[in-house]
């Protein structure tokens, strides 16, 4: 980040680009709207001639940005120990299945790029990382930010920081989709059908036998503390909840950018759910309830 007078109104058009950025680094689209909104105020902060001075104002704020996640990430370990139950990211709608509403800029779920690095099962495994490898990871590997830039946000080496982005770049290896989206959207579409008939057999055999379901409830809705293993034990839980909530309607969507589904009742989205596949079968099953991490969902 250099300085020379350039026009300093192009900060104005980094938010969309800051916004993805800062998401994938927390997981959550509330803090990474505080993210944003911090460093916008910090830059309208500096004086006019800080301003005037700065080359790339869309870098500056990358690097606030930055940071300011890097604080949060320091402080959401200990925040998430006291959550109730598990901790999952926000999901994520796709913009076309927003039914009766348009984009509105001011959403931060109409700003996000729905790719591969927002699948659920990519977002947990980032969860797992350090911050400092989070970061060194995401900005160089999901939005091609050069280790010079990186090192300045992280406040370490280039050749350290690029150590970090490779450790997490193991961890992810093994997180990538498995399943093209045609598949995983008909073993979708089958979890669904099944779930609706309410067959346990069916839905056996539909998940991994070693497949783990994570649901999150945040204290705000019923949901299991603890991650529920094994397709035989998954089976009959999916079974029960239908039981327990009559007129529950469930829907195809796509959940942050591959096919999920969406459980609604009275008009109200109550649940979304992610999927992972591995070998064809569901291994994953990510159940969010929490209505604070629902609020991007309309009917």
């Amino acid at each position: 980040m250099g300085t020379a007078g350039t026009e300093h109104e192009g900060a104005v058009g980094d938010r969309r680009q800051l916004i993805n950025v800062a998401y994938r680094l927390l997981g959550s689209l509330t803090e990474a709207e505080d993210a944003v909104q911090e460093a916008y105020a910090r830059w309208y902060a500096l004086p006019r001639g800080r301003q005037e001075e700065t080359v790339s104002p869309g870098a500056w704020l990358t690097t606030v940005t930055g940071r300011v996640c890097l604080d949060v990430l320091g402080s959401a370990r200990v925040r998430r120990e006291r959550y109730v139950g598990a901790w999952l990211p926000d999901p994520l709608p796709a913009h076309a299945e927003r039914d009766g509403y348009g984009a509105d800029p001011a959403d931060p779920a109409d700003q996000m790029v729905l790719d591969e690095s927002v699948t659920m099962a990519f977002l947990v495994v980032l969860e797992s990382m350090s911050p400092a490898e989070r970061v060194a990871f995401v900005l160089h590997d999901v939005f091609r930010y050069p280790f010079a830039e990186i090192a300045g946000i992280l406040r370490r080496t280039p050749a350290a920081c690029k150590q970090l982005a490779a450790s997490g770049r193991r961890r992810v290896r093994d997180a990538r989709t498995r399943a093209t989206p045609a598949v995983q959207a008909d073993v979708v579409r089958q979890v669904k059908a099944a779930w609706e008939r309410k067959d346990i057999a069916a839905l056996v055999d539909l998940l991994d036998p070693a497949a783990v379901m994570t649901a999150d409830g945040g204290g705000r809705a019923g949901a299991v503390l603890r991650p529920i293993e094994g397709g035989g034990r998954i089976a009959p839980y999916l079974v029960a909840i239908a039981d327990k909530a009559p007129g529950l309607e469930l829907l195809e969507r796509s959940v942050n950018g591959a096919p999920g589904l969406v459980a609604r009742r009275d008009g109200v989205v109550v649940t979304v759910a992610a999927f992972d596949l591995a070998e064809g079968r569901v291994s994953r099953i990510w159940a969010v309830r929490n209505p604070e991490k629902l609020r991007p969902w309309v009917g």
